[in-house]
């Protein structure tokens, strides 16, 4: 699922129009089913059916206030590109929420023990995604910002606003999630290589992406920054296992006896 996935991301900018957003849709559907089903074999069904009540659920009930009242990102209207919605918020919208949700919290599980040092890196590390989600999304006309002031240098169009209060709604998610998921979920598994996997590479490819195929260099630049809070220890961290694995499963040297 995560190679299908890595697929459709670098089929995305080789298309446009209506392929395009149906890619967009597709990749979320996929994004959501591979975080949803990690969960679900890694964790069990308690952490899988908290995933999905608190994010995805979640999800849905902010895109809804955000739309019918600007809080907490501003006021801003969805195209109806992204497929069927729901009080005015296409119905992937959330599911985008759990796509990368699922992710940062491991990320955070994997770098820090500190239940507070796991919230807040957490946030960051998803709410430092829409740095390249949302520039990328209003370029392609999927939304837009009745009012895009004060904006980020380099990312007119969109308010701050909104990455004030995706940071803010990425708090309340991790606060929320651990108490409804239950202990399990602050485990580290060894099968949560593709979740790391998964987010070096929406790291990565993002970069590369808004830099050269996109032309968003600005959101390439805010992006690369935000994301490296939680990507660059991620990356550093599993290195340094990988290192240590590999020197302890070299044979020792041979001592051969004196003579």
């Amino acid at each position: 699922m995560l190679a299908v996935l890595v697929l459709a991301q670098i089929c995305y900018p080789l298309t446009g129009g209506a392929t395009r957003a149906g890619l967009t849709v597709a990749t979320v559907v996929l994004g959501w089913l591979l975080s949803v089903a990690h969960a679900l074999l890694t964790r069990g069904a308690r952490v899988a059916a908290a995933l999905v009540a608190v994010v995805t659920g979640g999800g849905f009930a902010v895109e809804a206030m955000g739309v019918a009242t600007g809080f907490p990102f501003g006021s801003y209207d969805y195209s109806g590109e992204l497929g069927p919605k729901l009080a005015g918020v296409p119905l992937i919208i959330p599911l985008a929420w759990t796509w990368m949700a699922w992710p940062a919290w491991l990320t955070a599980v994997r770098l820090t023990a500190s239940r507070a040092g796991r919230v807040a890196l957490a946030a960051v590390g998803l709410a430092a995604w829409d740095l390249f989600l949302d520039p990328q999304m209003v370029a392609e006309g999927y939304w837009t910002w009745r009012n895009a002031t004060p904006a980020l240098p380099g990312l007119p169009g969109i308010p701050v606003s909104n990455y004030l209060g995706w940071l803010g709604f990425a708090v309340l998610l991790a606060v929320v999630l651990r108490p409804l998921a239950g202990p399990s979920v602050d485990r580290v598994d060894r099968r949560d290589g593709p979740m790391f996997a998964l987010y070096l590479w929406t790291y990565a490819s993002s970069v590369l992406a808004h830099a050269v195929f996109l032309r968003l260099p600005a959101s390439a630049v805010w992006g690369a920054a935000g994301m490296a809070v939680a990507a660059v220890p991620l990356a550093v961290v599993l290195w340094r296992g990988r290192r240590a694995r590999t020197v302890a499963a070299e044979p020792a040297p041979r001592v051969d006896a004196p003579a």
